[in-house]
């Protein structure tokens, strides 16, 4: 197996420790630094800023804000790094790179943190969790969050499939799509979950994205995750704040597949960490300019039978988590679906992730003449 992907949180965040030591001699002001969390002070956020000696361009790299995730964003950091940051000029460039945003969920398998909210739901810029942003979660509870003990993917399928055709019927597709993926503030043990104040991995990054802003006169930040899209095509996915379109960006950075965030091009979300650094911009950085997009490396594929299997190894690994299984085997199971949703085994899969991020990186670093 490729050896950019990480077997342990422990063993990808030795590996950026050390890497991060071999730039520093090209940024002399530089500063690595590490946040461990309040209750598992063994597991931290860790993070180094490279400052140039003119701080024009600033680039930020982030990881594993869904922990799970964090396996892949570990390789494509480590891309980033090894190739592309030589090829920078560090007397008008910096960087902020960010190893794992979500540590005990990437320690733990977990998209979640430990407190059970998503984080990339949990970025309110105005610091208020309105519980009714969603009103068709409620309508299709029984679907998104059942509360009994999780039987067996193999076994449910039947049942869950007929759950899904009826929400289709009578809420139809529109709803269904809100009601699973935008984000709800109401149940703690459902998913994407979005809490009810900034978590402390939030603040820290909040903090990030006002330092940036304030000293830097461009900031590129491209975040990393993976699970929703195409198997084997990554996409550059764009929050509706972005003045240029998903064709003009495409054709700018020679890069196939860019697509906007929003319920026509990929999925509508509250609370997203990309939208939240336009917000901030918007309302006390007007003079700045920003790009900030999410690589999403696609895993089961986007067809609607694969879109209702993601929806189910999400829906069954909240409920595992929030009322048990009735077996071991059932629990093992949902485990590994939800491993393959956001860090599949198969060779192929991985491979084409190193291919799809080395032409994004390129294609935006070039447009914008960093390299």
């Amino acid at each position: 197996m490729n050896s950019l992907f990480p077997e342990s949180y422990e063993a990808s965040r030795e590996r950026f420790l050390k890497d991060v030591e071999t730039l520093r001699s090209r940024w002399p002001a530089s500063r690595l630094e590490s946040h461990p969390l309040n209750k598992f002070p063994g597991l931290s956020v860790d993070w180094i800023w490279l400052e140039p000696r003119v701080k024009e361009n600033l680039i930020i790299v982030s990881t594993a804000q869904h922990g799970i995730e964090g396996y892949v964003g570990s390789a494509m950091l480590k891309i980033f790094m090894d190739e592309f940051v030589p090829q920078l000029n560090p007397e008008n460039t910096g960087l902020l790179l960010i190893h794992t945003i979500n540590p005990w969920g990437m320690k733990n398998g977990r998209k979640v943190n430990e407190n059970g909210v998503d984080l990339n739901r949990n970025f309110i810029l105005s610091g208020i969790f309105d519980r009714s942003i969603n009103p068709d979660f409620p309508k299709l509870k029984s679907l998104l969050a059942p509360e009994y003990p999780a039987r067996s993917p193999f076994i449910e399928n039947l049942a869950f499939t007929w759950r899904i055709i009826h929400a289709l019927i009578t809420q139809g597709a529109a709803s269904l799509t809100t009601a699973a993926l935008l984000g709800q503030y109401i149940n703690s043990k459902a998913m994407y979950y979005g809490g009810e104040h900034h978590e402390e991995e939030t603040t820290l990054m909040i903090q990030f994205f006002r330092e940036a802003l304030e000293n830097y006169q461009t900031v590129l930040h491209l975040d990393q995750h993976s699970g929703y899209g195409p198997r084997y095509q990554m996409c550059i996915t764009l929050v509706p704040l972005e003045p240029l379109t998903s064709a003009e960006l495409s054709t700018k950075f020679e890069y196939p597949l860019v697509l906007r965030g929003d319920n026509k091009e990929f999925y509508a979300t509250s609370g997203d960490m990309t939208a939240y650094l336009y917000e901030l911009r918007n309302a006390a950085f007007p003079d700045k300019n920003i790009f900030s997009c999410a690589f999403e490396f696609g895993t089961f594929g986007d067809a609607l039978l694969e879109r209702i299997r993601s929806l189910r190894a999400m829906i069954f690994e909240s409920q595992l988590y929030a009322y048990g299984a009735v077996n071991t085997n059932a629990a093992r199971q949902i485990r590994h679906e939800f491993q393959e949703l956001y860090f599949p085994v198969e060779e192929k899969w991985r491979e084409k992730t190193l291919v799809d991020c080395r032409q994004a990186f390129k294609g935006i670093l070039r447009y914008y003449k960093l390299v």
